[in-house]
């Protein structure tokens, strides 16, 4: 196999899908499972929520390593922070160490995301970090390469004041649409419900979630497949 040592040194194009979205009462934030490194897939069933404090989380997407490091020294300073005052930080707080980050050292990063969670102040609040370091408060955020084909899902399907079962199914149906769209998402679905009452994680194999359009049921055998009807469209 001819292999030229150029195309081994270009970047590699990454993708996911993350998600946060406000209801009354909370926030819920999901996130797909599927590390690629271009056509490769690296890992299946990576965790893409990650934990910063008690009530406070992030999705990470672009460059695994890079958004690990971003959280882990958020993560880091938050807990000097929680020493300090006696009390958990805000989600402003958690939100703007991330954004300093991103901002102070955006000609090396690659990485967009979204931190949401619930303090006693302020309640449920969800703010999109993009690739650069802007800061954006909003009742519900989407990244990485899968958003684009779910601006104009969640114009129809997003509304204020939703309760968190329905919240919980719109991030549900979101990521498995976005799965099904885009190459560079797959695996399973991970959500993290957080409220006054603590923090509420779920996970969605992937031969339980919602089918789109002409995708097919998860088959034993691939004889099975052409024999195998195409779905119903699925219902919003």
């Amino acid at each position: 196999m001819d292999l030229n040592m150029n195309d081994l040194n270009q970047p590699h194009s990454m993708g996911t899908t993350i998600i946060g979205v406000t209801y009354n009462g909370g926030v819920v934030l999901g996130a797909d499972s599927r590390t690629s490194t271009g056509v490769y897939v690296a890992n299946r069933a990576s965790d893409k929520i990650t934990q910063l404090t008690d009530n406070v989380y992030i999705c990470r997407s672009g460059s695994a390593a890079d958004s690990q490091t971003v959280s882990d020294y958020v993560r880091y300073f938050l807990h000097q922070h929680t020493i300090q005052l006696g009390e958990p930080a805000t989600v402003k707080v958690a939100a703007n160490l991330v954004r300093l980050l991103s901002y102070n050292n955006k000609n090396i990063l690659q990485t967009g995301v979204i931190v949401g969670g619930w303090d006693k102040y302020e309640g449920g609040k969800i703010y999109g970090i993009p690739l650069g370091g802007t800061i954006i408060e909003q009742p519900f955020a989407i990244g990485g390469s899968g958003s684009s084909y779910l601006y104009g899902f969640f114009d129809q399907v997003w509304r204020e004041g939703m309760t968190r079962e329905e919240a919980e199914q719109l991030v549900v149906k979101a990521v498995s649409l976005a799965i099904a769209r885009d190459g560079a998402s797959g695996g399973v679905v991970r959500t993290v419900t957080i409220n006054s009452e603590g923090v509420t994680r779920k996970f969605y194999p992937g031969d339980k979630l919602p089918l789109w359009h002409e995708e097919l049921e998860p088959q034993n055998s691939l004889l099975d497949i052409l024999k195998h009807p195409g779905p119903e469209p699925m219902n919003i």
